[in-house]
């Protein structure tokens, strides 16, 4: 059966442990996880994941049905198929020289980055796109020498679901609120 890149996002209790004990679940399963995003969500006393694996539909998907049954969590969607944003953001710091510099800071402009650090021998651009937009700007700045790089991951949200999100979300606070008498 065929692999492919699936990004799931899940809504999660903001509780020490939900991470690991979702990570786990992957290595059980013998996926590498790719990219895992965590942050806080519009909804409070919940974190969204924006975890991108490869893998099999049929493999996926049984993970998808462990993962809900983890207690700690609310949601979890495969949007892998669906019409979603995805964004990845990248500081790069790169090798700059009295000479070079005027041409690392052109080659940022053209891709929309920003310059948000200046030392007396590098740049940091900050960039933020879609993942070929930052692996094009690293390809192009790899030639001044790439000195560190820290990239978040994918994150993704589904296009213009507003109403089914806000029947979810009345769901997740309903039972967010039912969590809190525990």
């Amino acid at each position: 059966m065929a692999t492919m890149k699936h990004t799931i996002i899940a809504l999660v209790e903001d509780r020490p442990g939900v991470l690991t004990r979702m990570a786990s679940l992957f290595r059980r399963r013998g996926f590498n996880i790719e990219s895992i995003a965590v942050g806080h969500s519009e909804l409070p006393n919940l974190s969204r994941m924006t975890i991108v694996v490869n893998g099999s539909a049929n493999t996926l998907e049984q993970v998808r049905k462990q993962l809900n049954k983890v207690v700690d969590v609310v949601r979890v969607v495969d949007v892998s198929d669906g019409n979603i944003t995805v964004r990845e953001l990248a500081l790069i710091k790169v090798r700059a020289t009295s000479t070079t510099r005027s041409e690392i800071i052109e080659i940022a402009d053209i891709f929309r980055a920003s310059i948000v650090d200046v030392g007396s021998d590098s740049l940091t651009i900050e960039i933020t796109g879609d993942e070929d937009k930052v692996e094009s700007l690293l390809s192009l700045l790899r030639g001044f020498g790439i000195r560190e790089i820290a990239r978040t991951g994918r994150i993704a949200m589904l296009r213009g679901q507003l109403a089914t999100e806000e029947k979810a979300a009345s769901k997740v606070q309903r039972r967010a609120g039912r969590l809190e008498h525990y």
